[in-house]
């Protein structure tokens, strides 16, 4: 939210706060929600949190979260966690998958276009003055 929102550092915190509260009210016992460590060779390197939620009237699997340790990065992981999510999707019975990205994270868009994801929508910002 910072680096790609032009949040300001504590505002970006508070919202983290909020919304974590709001969306996981039970913790990782919250229903609905699954949250998994990405493990490489037996050890973690990474994260996916995602959850069945209606999304334009469907219901969907939204990744709410993937975040592979920066040091772990560029060996495939990211990849292999979406397909592994996709497949987790469908066991569950989500067949549409729904994401959100910020706009300057290019390494995570060029990764979920060449995953097939379309983009939908773009939002844009601009500081004058």
């Amino acid at each position: 939210m910072v680096a790609n929102g032009g949040m300001p550092a504590e505002h970006a915190a508070n919202k983290a706060e909020r919304d974590f509260l709001m969306l996981l009210p039970e913790g990782l016992a919250t229903p609905g929600h699954w949250i998994f460590v990405v493990e490489a060779d037996g050890r973690g390197v990474g994260r996916l949190w995602f959850a069945e939620r209606l999304d334009g009237g469907r219901t969907t699997a939204f990744l709410y979260d993937i975040m592979i340790d920066e040091e772990q990065r560029g060996n495939g992981y990211g990849r292999a966690a979406m397909l592994a999510f996709e497949q987790e999707a469908v066991r569950r019975g989500l067949t549409h998958l729904s994401l959100n990205v910020f706009g300057g994270n290019d390494r995570a868009r060029s990764l979920y276009r060449s995953l097939g994801y379309a983009e939908n929508a773009v939002a844009m910002s601009k500081t004058v003055g």
